[in-house]
């Protein structure tokens, strides 16, 4: 059975069932559902207590978005350049934690993000939904030091990683921020494409948004040293690191 979305509610049903799955069979995948999971229970949230401007709107939109994910993650392969990246470095590259989170986080906002924006919104109602997609940036921005806190658990080294960044915080908060920055610029291009152009445009971001995959996984020097240096000393625990990061609200 296909996994398909169409509310919210469904949304952390699937991730739900797709963090379990991963936890069981020790599949590092398990490590951004989980991660997305917490997102989506944060939207939940905040769609209960009307921080947006529409909450059956972004209860949609969630589940929009969350159904390419759904698609990428049943599919073999993955029907974009983007999630094929992903899938395979995770299969086949000596991650840490952190690149395997912020891959999903590039195709999933780089790429999905940008498609399903600018595919359900034009003109007006693009304009509309802007205060609500800038107020899910809050929530991830929230989240970031919790995300710091759990990665860091299982890898005491992370720390190195200050020279190009200044510490975890700043990483994943620009690459979060920039993305985000970046699918709302492509979403708005995207929206004004006629159906012919519109595919073509696509590819383009997909193409883009793989390449920035591959530099995650595989960065140049003087960052892939210090990634092999804090592998060495990052936990292998992959059940234990999906628990961790599917609790950090709960």
């Amino acid at each position: 059975m296909a996994l398909h979305a169409n509310d919210i509610e469904d949304v952390l049903d699937i991730l739900g069932g797709i963090v379990a799955d991963t936890t069981l069979v020790h599949d590092r995948r398990g490590y951004f559902a989980a991660l997305y999971r917490q997102v989506t229970l944060e939207v939940q949230k905040g769609i209960a207590v009307g921080i947006f401007d529409d909450g059956p709107r972004m209860s949609a939109f969630d589940a929009a978005f969350a159904n390419r994910y759904f698609t990428a993650y049943e599919s073999k392969p993955a029907p974009t350049r983007s999630w094929r990246v992903t899938f395979d470095a995770i299969d086949n590259t000596p991650l840490i934690v952190l690149q395997n989170l912020l891959l999903g986080i590039n195709a999933h906002i780089n790429l999905d993000l940008a498609v399903v924006t600018g595919t359900l919104f034009h003109g007006a109602d693009l304009t509309d939904f802007h205060a609500d997609f800038d107020r899910l940036n809050d929530i991830l921005a929230d989240l970031i030091p919790k995300v710091r806190e759990t990665i860091e658990d299982f890898s005491p080294l992370l720390d190195i990683m200050g020279p190009i960044g200044d510490g975890l915080d700043p990483i994943l908060d620009f690459s979060v921020e920039k993305a985000r920055d970046s699918a709302w610029s492509a979403a708005t291009l995207i929206s004004l494409q006629n159906q012919e152009t519109r595919p073509l445009l696509i590819r383009h971001i997909d193409y883009g948004t793989s390449r920035l995959g591959q530099l995650i996984a595989r960065p140049t020097e003087p960052a892939a040293t210090w990634i092999r240096l804090i592998r060495r000393t990052e936990s292998k625990n992959v059940p234990a690191i999906i628990t961790a990061l599917d609790g950090i609200v709960q």
